[in-house]
C-alpha cells in the first residue's frame, strides 16, 4: 500500500536558515514521517534511519523494490561509528578528504540498524552531505537520515522542491525548499567491503579524484534487471531501469557526424510518424536540429560538464512537461563526470545504445 498523507511545503533560505521550519521537519522524522529535503546532489526523501517503520514509508512512498538499499546520512565524521563497524583506515582517509560532500561509502552493516536499510543485507551506505539544510535537519533530529531520491521509483531524480511536489504529493510529510541542488547528480558510492576499494555508482566524486587518494579505486559496471527480485544490490543506482523520464529515451553513441545524421534522421522519422520528439543537445550542438521540429533542450557547453551534470535530470523532466513521446541524447565519453552521465543516461535508456 502507498504511504498517504498531507504534504506541507516549507521554504528556507540556505544562507539564512528558518530554524523554526528546521526544528518542525525535524520532529516530524522523530514522529515516523517522512520529510523531503536538498543535499548538494538531489533532493532527498527523508526518515528516521533508527526506525524501521518509518524506513518502511519510504519504500511505500516511492514505489521502490525491497530489495533497493537506502543511504543513511549523518551530520559529522564522527557519527560513523553509529551507523557502521570495522571501519577500515581508507573510510577515514576518504571522509577527512571528501566530506562534507558526494562521497557514500559502503561499509560492514550494525545490527542495530534496522535490515530494511540495507535491504536485509549485510552491508551499510553511508554519507555526509554538503548541504546547510540537510545538516540542520539531521542535527535538529540528533538521528541518522535513511534517504534516496525524493521521487517515484525510475524516476528522474529530483533537483528542485517542485519535481519533488510532482512526485509525490500527498507521499511525503514535509519538503523544505531550499532552492535547486548545485550538483543535479547523486554521489558516488564507493564499495569498501569488496578485496578491492570498488565504486559501484559513479558520481560527483570522480574516479579521477579518489585515486588521488587511493590509487588502487576500481570502477564497475553493473547493472540488475528489473524483474530480478533475488539479487541484492549493494548500493541504490545499480538497476538497469533507473532515472528514466516518461517518454522513451533514445541514446546514441558513435563519432560526433554519424552520430549527428542519425540523430537528425531519427527526429525526421519520428515526427513523421505524429511523435513529439525532444532533443538534449549540449550548446555548441543544438543548432545542428533547428528546422526538424523537434522540442531542443540546451543541457550545456562541453567544456562545462558540472553544468551538464546539473541539468540533466531537470532537462528530462522539462521534455516530460512538453509532452515528449520521445528524447534523443548523444553519449558521453567514460572520463571524469562523464562517465556519471553516461551512466545516468545508460539506465535511463535502460541500457540501449543506437550505435551511429
Amino acid at each position: 500500500m502507498t504511504y498517504s498523507t498531507r504534504t506541507r511545503l516549507y521554504t528556507t533560505e540556505v544562507e539564512n536558515l528558518d530554524l523554526a521550519v528546521i526544528r518542525l521537519a525535524a520532529d516530524c522524522l522523530l514522529a515516523g514521517g517522512l520529510v523531503a529535503f536538498p543535499t548538494e546532489t538531489v533532493y532527498g526523501l527523508g526518515a528516521n534511519a533508527l526506525d524501521a517503520d518509518a524506513v518502511n514509508r519510504i519504500y511505500s512512498a516511492k514505489g521502490r523494490p525491497a530489495n533497493n538499499p537506502l543511504i543513511v546520512h549523518i551530520a559529522s565524521p564522527e557519527q560513523l561509528e553509529q551507523v557502521a563497524m570495522e571501519i577500515p583506515d581508507i573510510a577515514r582517509e576518504l571522509a577527512m578528504a571528501f566530506w562534507p560532500g558526494p562521497l557514500t561509502m559502503v561499509l560492514k552493516w550494525p545490527a542495530h540498524l534496522p535490515p530494511n536499510i540495507s535491504a536485509g543485507g549485510k552491508t551499510i551506505a553511508v554519507r555526509m552531505p554538503a548541504h546547510p539544510v540537510a545538516l540542520a535537519l539531521i542535527r535538529a533530529a540528533d538521528v541518522p537520515v535513511a534517504a534516496p531520491s525524493a521521487n517515484l521509483f525510475t524516476r528522474p531524480s529530483a533537483t528542485t522542491a517542485q519535481h519533488v511536489l510532482a512526485d509525490l504529493d500527498g507521499r511525503v510529510d514535509v519538503i523544505l525548499d531550499g532552492g535547486p541542488t548545485h550538483i543535479g547528480l547523486e554521489s558516488t558510492v564507493l564499495d569498501l567491503t569488496s578485496e578491492k576499494p570498488t565504486i559501484l555508482r559513479p558520481g560527483g566524486i570522480t574516479l579521477e579524484a579518489l585515486r588521488e587518494i587511493n590509487v588502487s579505486i576500481e570502477l564497475r559496471h553493473q547493472t540488475i534487471a528489473m524483474d530480478d527480485t533475488e539479487a541484492a544490490p549493494l548500493s541504490p543506482g545499480m538497476l538497469l531501469k533507473h532515472y528514466s523520464p516518461n517518454a522513451e529515451l533514445l541514446l546514441f553513441a558513435g563519432d560526433f557526424d554519424a552520430v549527428t545524421a542519425r540523430m537528425q534522421q531519427t527526429a525526421r522519422e519520428q515526427i513523421a510518424t505524429g511523435k513529439r520528439v525532444g532533443i538534449l543537445a549540449l550548446d555548441e550542438e543544438h543548432t545542428f536540429f533547428d528546422g526538424i521540429g523537434a522540442q531542443i533542450v540546451p543541457l550545456g557547453s562541453k567544456n562545462d560538464l558540472e553544468r551538464v551534470g546539473h541539468n540533466l535530470f531537470a532537462g528530462l523532466r522539462t521534455l516530460d512537461e512538453m509532452g515528449a513521446d520521445v528524447i534523443l541524447v548523444r553519449g558521453f565519453e567514460q572520463a571524469g563526470l562523464g562517465a556519471t552521465i553516461q551512466d545516468r543516461l545508460l539506465r535511463a535508456a535502460e541500457g540501449r545504445v543506437i550505435d551511429a
